[in-house]
């Protein structure tokens, strides 16, 4: 059964199959011709698979993120970061860095940051003489931070699939998220004074205050989310609905940039996204099941186990497979399909699941810059109308960077579970 399901799988990857398919398709395959499971199981685990109140919270976290573009709110955010940065070169790629942290802790998805930051900041960076390859590669890489700085959903998936604390993943996410856009600051400063990128001219003490007081309404949401999730006023789910609410009443209300006419292609929006992911959960759901069914998250155990008996090693290994995995499976099944697999070896290891959740999830980030899969390089490229093979290339600095912060957060434990003691 093993051989049918992974040889199947294979095949319909490199045929370009959508991975929510392949799973499917593989597992059917896979129960249909070898093993003796009645077909009712497919639609029992599928079902299964979403029956979750934690997932509850992914469209309202996704809705927020669609009205945060059309509510005005990813535009003030972009200008309060600018009123941090004005004055030093290449004042606009540390616009770019500060905003995906912010927006990051908005929506929770990485390819909306970027979609939502490329639309507004390339067309500006390509006007002030940034080079675009740069310019749509940072966004890129921005965007993805989206899924470390809470709320995330890729969190939210791997709390789910192991059992975790979401409120723990959450918190954990925070200082890994600033290391990187810190890091993406260090990488684009060395990089405009090689270009001689312009400097903003600096705000007035009048102009700064303006910025961030008409931005401040934009701020509260984050801190809200987190805040209300950390001290239990709310859980994760309602976290979501509270950040969609949130977003629509300032949206609408306060900075009156919500027309009641962008509400169907909004609903609309959150509505297909959520479709998509919640059948990628459902089909990565069964695969997973038909895996548990065979024993096959064992017999991988017991492998990478018996390979080597030190810790860091075997992390190591496990750092490797997941970047590889990375490169070529979205991030929401290969992290549904990998935690019963990998989850055991990190108890065996007493790796706190808190930490290896962040390890995880920052490996398979990875991949939205690396093609064939690179989500945020896609969308990037279809913005500023790069090639994926230049951006790939321009992506490697800010790539580099997630792989030095990758490699303390595994071999660091204090980077992630300070917060949570």
């Amino acid at each position: 059964m093993t051989l049918v399901l992974f040889s199947v799988f294979v095949v319909l990857v490199l045929v370009g199959v959508p991975i929510s398919f392949v799973l499917g398709i593989s597992s059917l395959a896979a129960m249909f011709f070898v093993a003796d499971y009645p077909m009712q199981v497919v639609i029992q685990r599928m079902f299964a698979g979403v029956d979750s109140f934690p997932l509850m919270a992914i469209p309202f976290f996704m809705l927020a993120g669609s009205v945060m573009e059309k509510g005005g709110i990813t535009s003030r955010i972009i200008n309060f970061a600018l009123a941090l940065v004005g004055g030093l070169r290449g004042s606009l790629a540390h616009v770019v860095s500060i905003s995906g942290v912010i927006m990051g802790g908005i929506s929770g998805s990485g390819v909306a940051d970027t979609a939502a930051i490329g639309t507004l900041m390339v067309p500006e960076m390509k006007k002030r003489g940034y080079e675009l390859p740069f310019s749509a590669a940072l966004v890129a890489a921005s965007g993805s931070i989206g899924l470390i700085i809470p709320p995330s959903i890729a969190m939210i998936l791997y709390g789910v699939a192991s059992g975790t604390s979401i409120g723990d993943l959450f918190m954990a996410g925070f200082l890994p998220g600033i290391l990187i856009a810190a890091g993406f600051m260090v990488v684009s400063h060395f990089h405009a004074i090689k270009r001689n990128y312009p400097a903003e001219p600096i705000m007035t003490r009048a102009q700064r205050w303006t910025c961030i007081k008409d931005s401040v309404w934009a701020l509260l949401l984050p801190i809200i989310i987190i805040v209300g999730i950390r001290m239990g006023v709310f859980t994760p789910t309602e976290g979501g609905v509270v950040a969609a609410v949130y977003a629509i009443f300032i949206g609408k209300f306060v900075y009156k940039e919500l027309a009641w006419s962008d509400f169907p292609e909004i609903f609309s929006s959150s509505v297909s996204n959520t479709a998509v992911i919640s059948f990628l959960i459902a089909t990565a759901s069964l695969f997973g099941w038909i895996l548990a069914s065979e024993q096959i998250p064992q017999q991988i155990s017991e492998t990478i186990l018996s390979i080597s008996d030190n810790k860091y090693a075997i992390l190591l290994m496990i750092n490797l497979l997941l970047l590889v995995v990375g490169i070529f499976m979205d991030l929401g099944p290969a992290i549904i399909i990998l935690v019963p697999v990998l989850v055991p070896v990190a108890i065996s290891l007493d790796v706190n699941l808190t930490q290896f959740g962040l390890m995880m999830v920052m490996n398979l980030t990875i991949g939205l810059l690396t093609p064939p899969v690179g989500t945020a390089l896609y969308v990037a490229s279809n913005i500023s109308k790069v090639s994926l093979s230049r951006l790939s290339v321009a992506a490697l600095p800010f790539v580099g960077v997630m792989l030095f912060v990758l490699m303390l957060v595994t071999f660091v434990p204090g980077v992630t579970t300070w917060v949570i003691k």
